[in-house]
C-alpha cells in the first residue's frame, strides 16, 4: 500500500492542449500565390506549407549588412544578456528543487567552556562530581565554602533528515519548477525572434527613409527652380508678386516636409545602435537602400497545429499552463498527510578523545507522521486558488492561440493586399513618368511653359514616393510572416551544427 501511493502525485497530470483543427488561417479569398508588378521587388510570393523557416530567416533578404548587423546585435543587445541569465536562474532553481528528492546530512561540532555556580558542587569539599577541582577556603566564623565551577564539555554529531515524498509534493515542485524553466527558455527564443524583427524593420524603414528623401529633395529642388523662373518673370512684369508669393509659401511647405524624414532617418539609425547594444555615437558601418533588400519570394505556411508549436508566445502559455497545473498538485499534497523521518548519531564527553568511548557515543532515530487538522480553512482556500489560477492559466492558453492564428490570417492577408497596393503604384509610378517624358517634349517643341513641365515632374516625384511606400510595406510585412509563423528558432541548433562542419 505504501509502495502505490509512493508512485503516485497529488493533483491532475498534465496534458498538453488539443492542437486547433483548422487546416487554414483566412477565408478562400487569400490564394497561394500574389500578385505581381514590373517594378523593384515587384515579384509574385508564393506560399508553400511543405517548406520550413530557418533560423536565419533575415538572410532571405539577401543582404549581407543585415546579416552582419543582426549577429552583432544577438552578441551585444542587454536583453539577450538578460534573457539568458533569467534561464540559467530558472534552472538553478530546478536544480534546488531537486534537492528535496535526497536525505539532508548534516555535521557539527559543538565544543563549550563552562562554569557553574558555587552552591552546584559535587560530592565532597574541593571536588566536583565530574573530577574538576574547584576552589575552596576556611572560614573561622563558618563552614567551609565551595567556589564556582568550571568545566569543558564536546557535542560531535552526523544528522540524517528525510521526507519521503509519499503524495508527490516534491514532484509536482519539481515538475512546476521545469515548466518554468521551461518558459523562461522559450521567452530566451522570443527575445531572438523580437530582436532580429525589430533590426529587419529597421533596417527596412531606413531604405524607405532614404528613397523618400531622395524623392522629396528633387521636389525641393523643382519648386526652387519654379520660384527662381517666377521671380525672373516678375522682373519682366508677365506675372504679379501674388504669383511669386503662392510659389513661395509651397517651397516653404515641401521644405518643411522635408525636415521629419530627415528627423525619423537619424531616430531610426539611433534604433539599430540601440538594437545592436551600442551607443548612438557609435560609427555604424552599414547602410541600407531599397535596392540592397531582396524580397522573398517562397514563403513558408505552417499549418495551424504545427504554428502552436513552433510560436514561442503559444509555447510560452503552454508551459505557464503546466506549471500551474503542477502548483494545483501541490496545493492537494498539502492537505494530505505529511511523512519525516529523522536520526542522528555522535559522542558527547568532556574532552574531544573521550566522546566515542565509555558511554560517550549516542544516537537517535524519529519517524512522524502529521496531519493539519484544523486551520481554519487555509489549505482548502489555497487549493482553491491554484485551481482558479489553473483555469486562467487554460484561458489565457486559449486567448494566446487565438491572438497567433489571427496575426498568422492578417499577415497573408496584408500580403495579398500588398501586392496588389504595390502593382498600383507601380502603374501610377509609370504612368507619371511616361506623362513627365510626354510633358518635356512638349515643352521642348514650345506646347506648354516651364511651370507646367515643373508640376508633371512634381507629381511624378510624389508617384515615386508612393511606390516607394508600397515597397516598404511589401518587405515590412514578409518579415512579420516570419515572426508570426514563430520564427524558425526551433532550427537553431540545426544552422548552428552545419555552421561547424563548414568551419
Amino acid at each position: 500500500m505504501f509502495v502505490a501511493l509512493y508512485g503516485c502525485a497529488a493533483g491532475p497530470d498534465f496534458k498538453r492542449p488539443d492542437a486547433p483543427a483548422d487546416s487554414n488561417y483566412a477565408a478562400p479569398a487569400v490564394t497561394q500565390e500574389t500578385a505581381s508588378a514590373q517594378t523593384p521587388h515587384g515579384e509574385a510570393q508564393r506560399f508553400d506549407p511543405t517548406k520550413d523557416i530557418t533560423a536565419e530567416w533575415w538572410t532571405l533578404f539577401q543582404s549581407p549588412q543585415l546579416d552582419a548587423l543582426i549577429k552583432r546585435a544577438i552578441k551585444a543587445n542587454p536583453n539577450i544578456e538578460a534573457a539568458q541569465a533569467a534561464v540559467r536562474q530558472a534552472q538553478a532553481y530546478t536544480d534546488a528543487q531537486r534537492g528535496f528528492f535526497y536525505p539532508t546530512v548534516s555535521a557539527s561540532y559543538s565544543p563549550s567552556r563552562n562554569k557553574l555556580a558555587g552552591n552546584m558542587g559535587g560530592n565532597s569539599p574541593g571536588q566536583q562530581g565530574n573530577g574538576t577541582v574547584i576552589q575552596t577556603y576556611s572560614n573561622p566564623a563558618g563552614p567551609v565554602y565551595n567556589g564556582p565551577a568550571y568545566f569543558n564539555f564536546h557535542v560531535a554529531q552526523l544528522s540524517v533528515g528525510y521526507v519521503p515524498d509519499v503524495f508527490g509534493l516534491s514532484r509536482r515542485q519539481v515538475e512546476s519548477a521545469q515548466a518554468q524553466a521551461e518558459a523562461q527558455q522559450l521567452q530566451l527564443e522570443a527575445t531572438y525572434i523580437t530582436l532580429a524583427s525589430n533590426v529587419v524593420a529597421a533596417a527596412i524603414q531606413e531604405a524607405s527613409l532614404r528613397a523618400q528623401i531622395t524623392a522629396q529633395t528633387k521636389i525641393v529642388s523643382l519648386n526652387e527652380e519654379a520660384l527662381k523662373i517666377m521671380r525672373k518673370r516678375l522682373e519682366l512684369g508677365d506675372v504679379s508678386e501674388i504669383d511669386v508669393a503662392q510659389l513661395e509659401s509651397n517651397l516653404a511647405l515641401v521644405q518643411q516636409s522635408l525636415v521629419p524624414l530627415q528627423q525619423h532617418l537619424q531616430q531610426t539609425r539611433n534604433l539599430l545602435h540601440a538594437l545592436a547594444g551600442e551607443s548612438p555615437v557609435a560609427e555604424m558601418q552599414e547602410t541600407f537602400t531599397l535596392e540592397s533588400l531582396h524580397l522573398p519570394q517562397e514563403l513558408p505556411l505552417s499549418l495551424p497545429s504545427k504554428m502552436v508549436e513552433q510560436r514561442p508566445d503559444v509555447r510560452i502559455a503552454e508551459a505557464q499552463l503546466h506549471a500551474a497545473s503542477a502548483q494545483y498538485g501541490v496545493s492537494v499534497a498539502n492537505r494530505l498527510p505529511q511523512f519525516a523521518i529523522a536520526g542522528a548519531i555522535g559522542g558527547m564527553a568532556s574532552t574531544p578523545d573521550w566522546m566515542f568511548k565509555n558511554g560517550g557515543p549516542f544516537f537517535n532515530l524519529t519517524g512522524n507522521i502529521a496531519q493539519t487538522i484544523f486551520d481554519g480553512g487555509t489549505l482548502r482556500a489555497q487549493s482553491h486558488a491554484a485551481q482558479e489560477a489553473l483555469n486562467q492559466a487554460a484561458a489565457q492558453y486559449r486567448g494566446v492561440v487565438i491572438v497567433a492564428l489571427q496575426n498568422v490570417a492578417d499577415a497573408l492577408y496584408v500580403i495579398q493586399s500588398d501586392a496588389q497596393a504595390l502593382k498600383a503604384a507601380a502603374t501610377a509610378a509609370q504612368s507619371a513618368s511616361k506623362v513627365s517624358v510626354l510633358t518635356r517634349k512638349q515643352y521642348e517643341a514650345g506646347y506648354v511653359d516651364y511651370q507646367t513641365l515643373l508640376t508633371v515632374q512634381q507629381n511624378e516625384q510624389f508617384a515615386t514616393i508612393n511606390l516607394v511606400q508600397a515597397q516598404t510595406n511589401r518587405l515590412g510585412d514578409t518579415a512579420a510572416l516570419f515572426q508570426a509563423l514563430g520564427g524558425g528558432w526551433w532550427n537553431r541548433d540545426k544552422t548552428n551544427t552545419a555552421e561547424a562542419k563548414q568551419e
